[in-house]
């Protein structure tokens, strides 16, 4: 064999040193390339996870936005002064609850469907009080989606539900009869966050509001894009407008799906 191959050299022209010098040359090049590759790659890991981290940073903020804050306990204010101590009490109580779950969240990468439902319903129930109950809600989790096992990022629902209320409902010209509906369900490996509402059309508004709104779903996107990157989730997001029978427009639906990825190759949620 070493015979046969020594003759092909010698028939090709090759002096020895020229074929070991260009063996050992490609036997470098190809380390040098898999090493550029391996610090790519982890480069590539380090900025994922810092953009997370200043993502996750600015969910928090745009969740502890001042202006709901404030709402919030000028709204149990009023109830003390003018309703009844049992309505203040119940709205601080939700009001607490929700601060300590988005408190507790903020510096995880996963929680489970169950917590973050929990703290989207006690958003919801916030604005629904302090709004006079100018819109309804429901949520439906179907058969096949068991909540607590179930793993998601989390502040990524509730910015698409606030610009829901923020820019649709209460934007109603009949400020009643405003209809929420979030439905969770699961296709084959794919899980579907689903929000419909009979609101205006978004296009409609263009106030300061607005813009401080559409600033958080953008920063919700953003993460779920990067959370897609790190785990190959293939999450995507996508908005559709709602017909009724005379097909004319009468609500909107924005729907949220990623794919779930077996709990061994995510980290726990502590």
């Amino acid at each position: 064999m070493v015979q046969h191959f020594n003759e092909i050299v010698f028939a090709a022209g090759w002096p020895y040193w020229l074929f070991f010098l260009l063996s050992l040359l490609a036997i470098v090049a190809f380390f040098i390339h898999r090493e550029k590759k391996i610090k790519r790659a982890s480069a590539k890991k380090i900025t994922i996870q810092h953009t997370l981290i200043n993502l996750e940073l600015h969910a928090f903020q745009a969740h502890m936005d001042p202006h709901f804050i404030f709402n919030s306990l000028n709204a149990i204010h009023h109830y003390i002064l003018t309703t009844s101590t049992d309505m203040a009490s119940l709205y601080l109580t939700r009001f607490a609850r929700l601060m300590r779950l988005m408190i507790g969240n903020f510096n995880k990468e996963w929680v489970t469907l169950q917590e973050d439902l929990e703290a989207l319903e006690l958003y919801i129930q916030l604005e629904q009080l302090r709004f006079d109950h100018q819109f309804s809600y429901q949520v439906r989790i179907a058969q096949d989606v068991n909540s607590h096992d179930t793993l998601i990022p989390p502040l990524i629902i509730q910015p698409y539900v606030q610009y829901v209320i923020w820019h649709r409902l209460l934007m109603r010209p009949e400020k009643t009869g405003g209809r929420l509906v979030v439905h969770i369900g699961k296709d084959h490996n794919r899980l579907y966050i689903q929000l419909e509402d009979n609101g205006v059309q978004a296009s409609e508004l263009l106030d300061d509001t607005g813009e401080r709104q559409a600033a958080g779903i953008d920063i919700a996107a953003e993460r779920l894009y990067m959370m897609s990157e790190k785990y190959q989730m293939k999450a995507g997001i996508q908005a559709q407008q709602l017909f009724d029978e005379t097909h004319r427009p009468n609500g909107n639906r924005l729907t949220i799906s990623m794919e779930q990825m077996p709990s061994r190759h995510m980290p726990v949620a502590v």
